[in-house]
């Protein structure tokens, strides 16, 4: 056999078995969205993208053909916006709020078009005035 062949292999079967052992599906998330303006906080229920995806280490960069490196994110495939009315708002306030909703995901690039792909450091999970739920 090929010694390239018997030395690539490995790396073929990981990627390929790396792929389809990947878990990365939408789950329900509570999402908190709350305005000065507005009296209340909606707690609005929706799912988003999230899981294992296989990824490469790029310590062997050197070694291994471009193609093969990856650092695959769980991401959206397929996705609605919905807009909800924040209750409690000013009048002059703007009390509508779009959101996404994950109908599929998949392992991919993150793209910065439609995904926050850096973690929000002192995001709040929580409502710090009255809450209503809203459940689409």
């Amino acid at each position: 056999m090929n010694p390239a062949l018997l030395i690539s292999l490995p790396f073929f079967l990981a990627l390929t078995l790396g792929q389809s052992m990947s878990f990365c599906i939408p789950v329900d998330y509570v999402i908190h969205v709350e305005k000065r303006e507005c009296a209340y906080c909606l707690a609005i229920n929706t799912t988003i993208c999230e899981g294992f995806c296989m990824t490469w280490d790029s310590n062997g960069k050197k070694l291994l053909p471009r193609s093969a490196l990856s650092q695959d994110v769980c991401t959206y495939k397929d996705m609605v916006y919905r807009t909800v009315m924040i209750p409690g708002c000013q009048h002059h306030a703007v009390s509508y709020y779009t959101y996404p909703v994950a109908l599929s995901c998949k392992c991919g690039k993150c793209n910065t078009d439609y995904t926050d792909c850096i973690q929000e450091a002192g995001h709040t999970e929580y409502c710090t005035v009255s809450q209503q739920l809203y459940n689409p």
